[in-house]
């Protein structure tokens, strides 16, 4: 069954709120992140519970980024106006109304302005799919013989409420069988969990891209999770004073000795352990965080040293490499993706789950871009396609990045590729061009196939506990596009 923090989180909101508030009517409460993770019918439950306790006198305090919620709300204060260093201010506080008229707020201007969808004002037809991806008796925990189906090279979207199959469709079935597929190259066959898996002769390789840490240590950071800090190191290893000195590339790499601080081995930091407390870093006193001894330090690029570019956002270090496109190049998909606030030197072990699933989105979009290209040089054959998985990646983000969001799943699935979705969000719903709605209910009333089809044809299923949520989405749209 699918038991996760998703469950136990609603579990102690019900619990803490309605038995502890009641005991404590002056206490003040938070709740982080208070939508992600449920279906609508399941949100929608949530806000009572809020709405209950105001007249105990009390104050949820709910920090969200999902817009289901926020009609229910009673007081706001938003955050902004952008992330990272262009953020960190109050930009709007008040009531609904008073965040949707402020003008520097995002939230407001999302508010106001909600996505249409589907936001390219039309889908990809499936009537044009040459290739599905079928899997006949699908029976692990839940599923009850399952049999689903997946268009190669579209975006489709798994629904439907927790507990109802979904992680295990996608983790326990869809997965291995697709590898073990790729690594037999055989047209079909059974498993212990299904009887029969076809369509994937078209597909090149499985990734799964999910929210797990980029790296566990200081040494892994954005630059060199997407591979441009090669680029980077190979740039400064080409100027004249690297030239008369020696220096190759190995000498601007933080990871090396040579050209890194000795004293904290190019980590920037020092670790300080002390009895009875965490462990503590703290800025090396030798290189200031810089990471680099002072004859390094000493080659510049346009007035920066390599230190220097390590300091700097992705967006300013993408105006700042404008004229390399090797480097330029991702770093404009990383600022397209909404992590432009992110440092190219920021330690991994601090990036957000999210922030940790788009570096590797973009990651994947960037070997794509690189691929296309060979191919058409080479005037060899269309390549084929790589299937993506992802399981909620809208968790913990602002509707203005789940839009940024769409947007790299969209790219991913124009360059030929196949992209399946876990979702409960509506917006990520609604620009499907498939869905599958498992349900109807959770546990051992779920595990079925509720529904299948575009948006539009979920919408008018009168089983589907995703449908009523998507048709007034969807209603939006169409009222929206009309004005």
């Amino acid at each position: 069954m699918e038991t996760d923090r998703r469950f136990v989180q609603n579990v102690e909101h019900t619990a803490q709120i309605r038995a502890e508030l009641r005991r404590q009517p002056d206490s003040l409460r938070f709740a982080a992140a208070q939508g992600f993770g449920g279906t609508p019918k399941c949100q929608v439950t949530k806000p009572n519970v809020f709405h209950e306790a105001q007249p105990l006198a009390n104050l949820g305090n709910d920090i969200s980024g999902d817009g289901l919620l926020c009609p229910m709300k009673f007081q706001f204060v938003d955050l902004g106006p952008r992330a990272g260093t262009h953020g960190g201010e109050v930009v709007a506080t008040g009531t609904l109304r008073d965040i949707e008229r402020s003008k520097l707020s995002e939230t407001g201007r999302c508010l106001r302005t909600p996505l249409c969808h589907p936001t390219r004002k039309s889908r990809r037809s499936l009537r044009a799919v040459e290739n599905w991806i079928q899997i006949h008796g699908a029976r692990a925990n839940n599923l009850k013989d399952v049999n689903v189906r997946f268009p190669v090279g579209r975006l489709s979207v798994i629904t439907g409420i927790s507990g109802s199959g979904k992680s295990t469709l996608l983790h326990d079935v869809l997965l291995p069988a697709v590898i073990e597929q790729l690594e037999n190259r055989k047209r079909s066959g059974n498993g212990d969990l299904f009887k029969l898996v076809s369509g994937t002769e078209e597909i090149e390789a499985v990734y799964e891209v999910d929210q797990s840490p980029i790296g566990k240590t200081s040494r892994s950071t954005p630059g060199t999770y997407v591979k441009i800090f090669d680029e980077i190191r190979n740039l400064y290893a080409q100027l004249p004073v690297s030239r008369v000195r020696g220096y190759s590339a190995s000498r601007f790499s933080f990871n090396a000795e040579g050209g890194r601080c000795e004293s904290c081995k190019g980590q920037g930091v020092i670790k300080l352990e002390m009895n009875f407390l965490p462990e503590a870093l703290v800025p090396c006193e030798d290189c200031g965080g810089r990471r680099y001894n002072p004859q390094t330090l000493e080659v510049l690029y346009n007035e920066k040293s390599i230190g220097d570019v390590m300091e700097m956002t992705i967006e300013e270090a993408a105006d700042f490499f404008g004229v390399h496109p090797k480097i330029a190049r991702p770093l404009s998909l990383l600022v397209e993706t909404g992590l432009g606030y992110l440092k190219l030197g920021q330690p991994s072990p601090t990036l957000s789950g999210g922030e940790a699933q788009r570096l590797k989105l973009v990651t994947q979009l960037k070997r794509g871009v690189g691929r296309a290209e060979n191919e058409r040089i080479r005037k060899m054959r269309k390549p084929g396609s790589t299937l993506y998985l992802l399981e909620e990646p809208t968790i913990g983000l602002h509707m203005a990045d789940v839009d940024l969001l769409l947007k790299v799943l969209h790219r991913l699935v124009d360059q030929g590729n196949t992209v399946i979705v876990i979702e409960h969000n509506l917006s990520v719903i609604a620009e499907a061009d498939y869905i599958i709605d498992l349900g109807p209910e959770a546990g051992a009333d779920g595990g079925k196939v509720v529904a299948a089809g575009t948006p539009e044809q979920i919408s008018k299923n009168r089983t589907s506990r995703t449908a009523p949520f998507l048709r007034k989405t969807l209603a939006h749209s169409s009222a929206d596009r009309r004005k």
